[in-house]
């Protein structure tokens, strides 16, 4: 819940940086520990920006000072996908072989 609260005032406060980290993951290990997956360095490196003061108010919401966050990188499950009309339209033709011949006949525009 504290990280999607972050994430929604990062996007008006800071699109830069919300744009870096929204790919972020964390997840809970242990009673004590958190591990956060994220894509690329340089994201790493936006969110090490403002990672202290996070932590630091989510231990204090949570009362555990001893929480330990371990940082890994993940980038094969956390690539974003940018899904064009294209894309989406050979999906479909992948169900439905038809659709292919009424793209030849109508020349749809999928830019």
């Amino acid at each position: 819940m504290e990280w999607n609260l972050l994430l929604k005032q990062l996007q008006s406060k800071d699109p830069f940086v919300f744009n870096a980290i929204k790919a972020f993951k964390l997840v809970k290990t242990d009673e004590n520990a958190i591990r956060v997956l994220y894509p690329s360095d340089s994201a790493k490196v936006e969110f090490d920006k403002i990672s202290g003061e996070f932590f630091n108010h989510f231990k204090r919401k949570v009362h555990n000072y001893a929480i330990e966050v371990e940082y890994k990188k993940d980038h094969e499950n956390l690539k974003i996908e940018v899904v064009t009309k294209k894309k989406v339209f050979e999906k479909f033709v992948d169900k439905n072989p038809l659709l292919k011949d009424l793209d030849d006949l109508l020349r749809f525009d999928l830019t």
